[in-house]
């Protein structure tokens, strides 16, 4: 190797970057999720996640095309509408030494999916569970979706007439034992959000506001690349030490609580007042969340955090292997015992 020649970065699996890169994006060019994909892939990377022992899953939506952008050699399904939750937990029980990874959308999530989501968050299984939220239903030509705000104005200058639908606050409220939200164009908080999220032991629920360029990035939208920014506050500064190597970051002045997550790795948090906010209190996270859309903000950062969260399997008490270690004699009912269970019900 010449002297000019710089050697690739590798991981600490030896992997590098680009192994955790998927297809071409076909999505709008500028589309706020392909930030989130770029996101993604940093974070696997820096967290030296194996690509190879990955269940990527999705529902129907942009942002369910957008897990065919990263990790190309990974398991993955792309389920039915609004049945990404439920499709996920299956495969948790069914394989848990994959680490399940999903990509939702507002409508995906907050509409025809709703039920899958709450009773998702209710039975905890581990999985990092992102939501691409722009408020609209970008891929059936920009309809408004559940999370469109009151009042903000579609391009032909429609407003919408219903309240908006918080996922953060409704996450809380269902169980949910991790929640945060983010802004696409913010990468210096969502990667160290989703660096955490890979190691909770539980459901990892994270909101990503993300501007739809095409349908709702104009004045009158208050999901537009400008709203968002005009009006996003930080709930605190964000930054990830990993288990074995240390990523610097430049913090401003303020407070700082040092988390430390199950595998060792810490999560720093920076508040940037010098009000008191205790993470794992889940009434105040919900008052946080409500007197900032009152005010007309959007509220970024993690909100709610147990490091006490009791995953699925654990309360379901299931031990040792999944379903896929399992012999087809194992899985399948002999006839005696088929006989048995019918003539219960005879």
């Amino acid at each position: 190797m010449s002297t000019t020649e710089k050697k690739a970065k590798v991981n600490q699996l030896g992997f590098e970057k680009t192994k955790y890169k998927g297809s071409k994006s076909t999505l709008c060019t500028g589309c706020g999720h392909d930030s989130i994909t770029n996101h993604i892939v940093t974070a696997l990377f820096q967290s030296s996640v194996n690509p190879y022992k990955v269940a990527k899953m999705s529902g129907i939506g942009c942002s369910s095309k957008t897990p065919t952008y990263f990790l190309e050699k990974s398991h993955g399904f792309n389920s039915i509408h609004g049945r990404m939750a439920p499709m996920a937990t299956g495969v948790k029980l069914a394989n848990p030494d994959l680490l399940t990874f999903g990509v939702s959308g507002d409508g995906d999530t907050a509409s025809i999916g709703m039920g899958g989501f709450a009773h998702m968050i209710r039975r905890n299984p581990e999985m990092v569970y992102i939501v691409e939220n722009n408020g609209v239903y970008g891929l059936t030509k920009g309809q408004f979706s559940a999370t469109a705000d009151e009042e903000t104005t579609l391009k032909s200058g429609e407003a919408n007439p219903f309240e908006a639908m918080d996922l953060c606050s409704l996450a809380i409220d269902l169980g949910c034992k991790f929640v945060a939200r983010s802004f696409s164009g913010d990468a210096k908080q969502l990667v160290p959000l989703i660096d955490a999220a890979l190691r909770h032991k539980g459901t990892a629920f994270i909101d990503v506001i993300s501007p739809c360029i095409t349908f709702a990035n104009h004045e009158g939208s208050t999901k537009s690349f400008q709203a968002v920014k005009a009006h996003n506050i930080h709930f605190q500064e964000l930054g990830f030490i990993q288990p074995q190597e240390e990523i610097t970051v430049d913090y401003a002045e303020g407070e700082t609580r040092d988390i430390e997550l199950h595998d060792g790795s810490h999560l720093i948090l920076k508040k940037l007042d010098s009000e008191q906010y205790d993470l794992t209190d889940s009434v105040a996270a919900i008052s946080a969340l409500h007197e900032s859309r009152k005010k007309g903000e959007i509220l970024t950062g993690l909100f709610y955090f147990d490091s006490e969260s009791k995953p699925l399997r654990e309360t379901m008490n299931l031990r040792g292997s999944g379903l896929v270690d399992l012999s087809q004699d194992q899985l399948h009912l002999k006839q005696t015992e088929l006989d048995s269970m019918q003539a219960l019900y005879s």
